[in-house]
């Protein structure tokens, strides 16, 4: 088996949501803050920024609540987001123990802002099952963008050829095979041995 490590996404892979319209599914009746002012207020203007390390979460969050929800604190939405966000895939995990036994490193590869990418690497305990974790406010670039596969392989000295990764979105999987990485899309229905002996 030629691979060194197993590169994986996080969101669509590792945590999967019970529901479609993830984790603020029920927001309005939780937390009487709508979806959609939400995504229009904060996340449409400022996400780019938040997720790509040049502006912090709080920074940007606490301003727009305090127009569009005064009565929800930027603490009291990012706890209710993080904890309604971590739904672990167990059966994928349980797949993942004896690839990482066999020797093969673990490391996840995902577009995250600081604070959850801390979240989920301490409180949800990832750092017990995976070796390392890349993610994009650190890396300074996001998937699909070549310059995230790039950043990836020059911090872990893993060449192209030695690498294999898995993610949820087609763009993802093509980025990255236009670097030289194995990779393909992952929906839940294979068994990660599989995609480990080549199967196609």
């Amino acid at each position: 088996m030629r691979f060194k490590v197993l590169m994986i996404d996080v969101d669509g892979v590792v945590i999967v949501h019970p529901d479609p319209d993830g984790w603020s599914a029920n927001l309005a009746r939780d937390l009487g803050l709508s979806r959609d002012r939400l995504q229009s207020a904060f996340f449409a203007p400022h996400w780019q920024d938040v997720v790509l390390g040049r502006a912090d979460l709080y920074t940007r969050l606490a301003p727009v609540l305090s127009e569009i929800a005064p009565g929800v604190s930027p603490a009291a939405l990012v706890d209710y987001w993080f904890a309604n966000d971590a739904h672990l895939d167990h059966s994928l995990l349980d797949q993942l123990g004896p690839v990482r036994a066999s020797g093969i490193r673990l490391h996840l590869a995902t577009v995250q802002e600081h604070r959850r990418a801390r979240y989920i690497w301490n409180t949800i305990g990832l750092k017990h099952r995976f070796d390392a974790l890349h993610y994009s406010a650190e890396l300074g670039s996001a998937k699909p963008d070549e310059r995230f596969y790039l950043r990836v392989e020059e911090k872990t000295g893993f060449r192209p050829d030695e690498i294999l990764f898995i993610d949820d979105k087609q763009a993802n999987v093509d980025a990255a095979r236009r670097r030289g990485w194995t990779a393909h899309v992952w929906d839940g229905t294979r068994r990660l041995g599989d995609l480990l002996a080549g199967d196609p």
